[in-house]
Order: C-alpha cells, then sequence, then structure tokens
C-alpha cells in the first residue's frame, strides 16, 4: 500500500484530489482528478528589477539619456555658436551658425576662435546647488551664460611683438600673409604697435577689419584660460556650410 503523499503543494507541483464518485448501479465507481494549481507571486526583489528594466527601456528614460549625453558633448567637446555681427566678414557672416572644438584645443595662429568676454563682470555667488542648476540651465540651453562669447582670429601668439604698419601685420619684425582679407578689410590695417603680447594672452583681430572691436580697441589681449575652442566648421545656413581654415 503506498505510503500517502502530505508534501503541501507548490507552483512547481500542481495539488491533484480525487473525488469519488456515485455508485453507477453496475458495481463499479469512477474516480476524477480534479487539479488546482497553486501559483505563487515573485519573490519582492524579483518583481523590482523587472519595473527598473521597464523603466529603463521607457521613453522618458531615453530621453534623460539623449539629454544628459548632449549636455556632456556641448560642455566638454563640441558647441554651435551664433555670429550676431559681421566683424568676421566675409569668413563668417552674421547670422551664420559654427561648431566650435574644445576639447584639449591649444591655440595657433590664425585660428578662428571663441573665447569669453576678457572684459566681463565677476560672475554671481550662487552657491553649490545655484551653480550646478545655471549650469544646467545653460547646457539644455535655458539660461545665458555669465559673460557674452566673442569670435575672432588669433593674429599675436604668446610672447610675439606685433605691429602693424603699410596696411600690413607684422609679427617679431616678419610681415604676416593674410588671404582671407578683402582689399577693403586691408585698408582699415591702420598702424598700431608695435606691442608685446603676454605670455599667457593672445592678440586677436576680427576679418572685417574696418568693423570690428578687437585687440587693436578696447579688448585688448585674450588670456589663453578664456579661449573656449576652436571654430571649424559652418553649419547654417546650407548655402554656408563648409570648413574653416
Amino acid at each position: 500500500m503506498a505510503e500517502p503523499d502530505d508534501r503541501p503543494p507548490t507552483s512547481e507541483r500542481p495539488a491533484v484530489t480525487e473525488h469519488p464518485q456515485p455508485d453507477t448501479g453496475d458495481g463499479s465507481h469512477q474516480a476524477t482528478k480534479e487539479t488546482t494549481v497553486h501559483t505563487m507571486d515573485p519573490p519582492t526583489g524579483e518583481t523590482q528589477d523587472r519595473k527598473r528594466w521597464r523603466f529603463v527601456g521607457s521613453f522618458p528614460f531615453l530621453v534623460l539619456v539623449a539629454l544628459a549625453v548632449a549636455i556632456l558633448i556641448k560642455t566638454f567637446l563640441v558647441q554651435a555658436f551664433y555670429i550676431p555681427s559681421p566683424s568676421m566678414d566675409p569668413t563668417l557672416q552674421q547670422g551664420d551658425r559654427v561648431l566650435v572644438y574644445k576639447l584639449a584645443y591649444h591655440p595657433g595662429r590664425q585660428d578662428v576662435v571663441v573665447f569669453v568676454n576678457p572684459n566681463g563682470s565677476a560672475p554671481p555667488d550662487r552657491g553649490p546647488i545655484g551653480g550646478f542648476l545655471h549650469w544646467l540651465g545653460e547646457g539644455i540651453g535655458v539660461a545665458q551664460p555669465e559673460d557674452e562669447d566673442f569670435i575672432k582670429r588669433v593674429i599675436g601668439l604668446p610672447g610675439e611683438t606685433l605691429e602693424i604698419r603699410d596696411r600690413t601685420v607684422f609679427i617679431d619684425g616678419e610681415p604676416l600673409a593674410e588671404p582671407y582679407l578683402t582689399p577693403g578689410a586691408k585698408t582699415c590695417n591702420r598702424p598700431f604697435g608695435p606691442v608685446t603680447v603676454p605670455d599667457d594672452a593672445l592678440f586677436v583681430m576680427g576679418d572685417n577689419r574696418c568693423n570690428s572691436a578687437d585687440s587693436r580697441y578696447g579688448l585688448g589681449f585674450v588670456p589663453v584660460e578664456k579661449v573656449v575652442g576652436r571654430a571649424f566648421v559652418i553649419i547654417w545656413p546650407p548655402s554656408n556650410v563648409g570648413g574653416l581654415g
């Protein structure tokens, strides 16, 4: 005679219950099996894991990831800038948009660079949280930078002596070839200097020499630490798309 099975039912092993049927009159009895399946909820940890992975694949999560990546790229790698004035005509026209490379950039002669106003005011003390929120706002384009940015061409490098005479720029006594200038712009290479560029600064000028507030007039030398990066391509409008030498 078989031992009765008294193990408790689990989700892996269904419980089987036999119910005898009434006598059918022919002396036999029929037994039917009624199967009851007991289900068990997954462990709490497993449920949380499923919810977590469901969120990872959701649209809001993908938006947050895209936003974080965009902020990191803008902060450390490449950033788009709008050209607000004609000071760099004809190289850059008012309304153009350029991409600026920022990672580990070292200024070179005749590079077109974006830099923070060297004569700007000191930023307000927002505290750690306020400063982070302002940085985040700048990253997503809803907050203005502390100081305005300028875009000019690097002419004089640290330690060099620069002079303008006879409508020509001289660096350490040698004339500088400037093929990007129009004949009209060259007429505005008015006498200047000589001046020596500080060891930690740059001398910059706009390509539109007749209409550019640069190191000759008011802007002064630009500290290297104020340089944001080098503009390397025009991305808008489509008619002006192209690289910058």
